[in-house]
């Protein structure tokens, strides 16, 4: 028996299931993969909004990361929420003394619903400079893409120049996500060393979006543990998401959960 390929999926806890580490599980174990986590926080969030947060001590998510590390091991790395800046040092620290596989940033700075932030402003900084040149891929949606480069980030060209931003940053490969822009179309731009190319889809009109972030770059941070380039890693995460949002359960009143058992 050949053993799965494994990911290490650091980040905050949801209480309804529907995102952060929740969702990096889910999606790790749809897909094929073993999943290893790092709790950075515990919150109490329902599919309205995230009512309160409790962060992990920075020095006890870097324990949680080197014990994995050392022990099981990772092929794949995944980033989602991590609150501050002393935990994205800690973050840093491990990932720069053991590991030399793929890391996925999802820079998680709000929940979708609404809520106190998830990212505190003054750690912009540091995940720019500290982290973004450890990235093979950062995966921001418009929102996201704006706070990190300071630019308007409103439509594709917004969008361009955001990636050529964090590219410019250190980052290996941008992937901005379009689910922010207007009309009928969603479309995601990826940039890598090689050049950029656009990702276009019809729109699933639903308010069931709770943890697509968390969803898309946990997947693909699995097809990169399970050796996929990072093109043929992104297309499939895509599939993977639209059919999760497409068969989503309806549960809650607000910005309900995703579909992770679906298979593509």
């Amino acid at each position: 028996m050949v053993p799965p390929a494994r990911v290490l999926a650091i980040g905050g806890s949801d209480s309804g299931g529907g995102a952060g580490i929740q969702a990096d599980i889910k999606t790790i174990t749809a897909m094929g993969a073993y999943a290893a986590t790092a709790i950075t926080a515990v919150t109490a969030q329902d599919t309205h909004r995230v009512h309160e947060v409790l962060a992990v001590p920075p020095a006890l998510v870097a324990r949680q990361m080197a014990l994995v590390l050392d022990d099981i091991g990772a092929d794949a790395v995944k980033t989602g929420m991590l609150g501050d800046a002393a935990t994205i040092e800690a973050v840093c620290d491990v990932l720069a003394a053991r590991m030399a596989v793929p890391l996925v940033v999802d820079p998680v700075l709000r929940a979708t619903g609404g809520g106190p932030a998830l990212l505190a402003d003054a750690a912009l900084a540091t995940l720019r400079e500290r982290l973004l040149p450890m990235t093979s891929v950062i995966t921001p949606n418009l929102p996201e893409a704006a706070a990190l480069t300071g630019l308007v980030v409103e439509d594709l060209e917004g969008m361009a120049a955001a990636a050529r931003a964090l590219r410019a940053m250190g980052a290996h490969a941008v992937l901005v996500t379009g689910g922010h822009l207007a009309g009928g179309t969603l479309t995601d731009l990826l940039l890598d060393a090689s050049g950029s190319e656009m990702f276009s889809a019809p729109r699933i009109e639903t308010r069931h979006t709770h943890g697509t972030g968390c969803t898309l770059a946990s997947a693909i941070a699995t097809g990169l543990a399970q050796r996929m380039a990072l093109r043929d890693a992104v297309v499939r995460a895509r599939a993977y998401l639209r059919a999760a949002m497409a068969t989503a359960p309806r549960f809650g009143g607000g910005h309900g959960p995703l579909n992770h058992q679906v298979q593509v």
